[in-house]
């Protein structure tokens, strides 16, 4: 019997009760999770992992989301990273460009919304 690694997901966010509940949903979509509070944490982290998917937040202390973005849709590394911006600002999507994410999602999110999209993007 073979054990199959979980997928790596990030929850870059810096309100605890959001990333809480994030982290719990993709837990349950069976993803290994974590939890990162600040965009200058993120990027360090991201200089040597590459996760299967990000959940990002646009509003971060230290790096903005939106740099954090850029880096995933222009670094090869991450050709296979889904990223799923979690947003309150809905007119945000209008400057995304060329570094659209694959799912923007409007706060309030739900658990159950988060879990079943992440169950549909984990990889078979």
């Amino acid at each position: 019997m073979t054990t199959e690694k979980s997928p790596l997901a990030y929850i870059i966010e810096d309100d605890p009760d959001a990333a809480f509940i994030a982290a719990e949903a993709l837990r349950a979509a069976k993803y290994q999770t974590e939890i990162i509070h600040d965009g200058q944490s993120a990027l360090d982290k991201l200089e040597t992992t590459e996760p299967h998917v990000v959940v990002l937040d646009m509003h971060l202390p230290n790096v903005p989301g939106m740099d954090i973005l850029t880096l995933l849709r222009t670094n090869v590394r991450f050709a296979n990273t889904k990223v799923i911006v979690v947003t309150a600002d809905g007119r945000l999507s209008e400057y995304f460009g060329k570094r659209a994410p694959d799912l923007v999602l409007l706060k309030p999110i739900t658990f159950s919304q988060l879990r079943n999209l992440a169950e549909r993007i984990r990889p078979r």
